[in-house]
């Protein structure tokens, strides 16, 4: 059995591999595990420098010729919503999210299927089983949540338990400094109710309420289409060579 100091983490470089998202590009990562008592703190101190979490691994791009991978966070204070966003919020104010600690379910890995079969069948989580995917809920030494999203109950006023089938649901890890989405996915029928960004209006809302500065989005990636929805929710900031710096610029 390997063995991990929290004290000293060690860090390792994968083996270069096709990029998903650059045609023609090769990537790289460096990663490290997050294991023990400090791993909280660690998580914090890696997404605050660049680092997304998948079960107990800390990764960050490592590529040797690209840099188009740019760490995204909202500055959930400031934050606006547009027009449109509004109106997401509005068709969405049927469905109440209850947030639990990080177990899963057959009714979460049923969606999750659903949704990876529609909109990700070529993904590499693509043949993620049903144990694969209760490791990535599971498989956490930080403060990870889980966000059920279900549409509102006749009982909502009394209790905000939301009833019937499960619509949307967030893997989401709280640090102490905002909130990390990790991994969401929704039903993939109810497309025109724009369920990922309304899963982002509602954790912007809930770092606002508790009093957190930020909401980290992952990686942006400038060119890709997949990855362009995260520069809608201003103002936020990216990690450059001179640290976490707003965007867009203040003039």
């Amino acid at each position: 059995m390997t063995h991990h100091t929290t004290q000293s983490p060690q860090f390792f470089l994968t083996a270069p591999s096709p990029c998903p998202y650059i045609e023609g590009q090769f990537e790289r990562k460096v990663f490290t595990h997050l294991v023990g008592d400090k791993a909280p703190e660690m998580n914090d101190l890696l997404t605050q420098g660049g680092f997304r979490r998948s079960q107990n691994i800390a990764y960050r791009p490592a590529c040797e010729s690209c840099r188009a991978c740019v760490s995204v966070r909202i500055l959930a204070g400031e934050f606006q919503a547009t027009k449109n966003m509004r109106r997401v919020i509005q068709r969405n104010s049927d469905l109440i999210g209850a947030m639990h600690d990080a177990e899963p379910s057959t009714e979460q890995y049923s969606l999750f299927r659903r949704y990876l079969d529609a909109r990700h069948r070529k993904g590499g989580m693509s043949d993620m089983t049903v144990l694969d995917y209760a490791m990535m809920v599971e498989d956490t030494h930080v403060d990870t949540k889980i966000i059920e999203y279900r549409k509102r109950g006749p009982d909502s006023f009394i209790t905000g338990r939301g009833q019937g089938e499960l619509i949307a649901v967030a893997l989401s890890d709280k640090m102490a400094d905002g909130l990390s989405m990790v991994y969401s996915y929704f039903n993939p029928d109810f497309e025109d109710r724009s369920l990922g960004t309304f899963m982002i209006l509602d954790h912007i809302a809930r770092a606002r309420a508790a009093g957190l500065p930020h909401v980290y989005l992952g990686y942006w990636v400038n060119g890709s289409r997949k990855m362009s929805y995260k520069v809608r929710f201003m103002p936020q900031e990216h990690l450059g060579p001179r640290g976490w710096e707003r965007f867009p610029p203040q003039t």
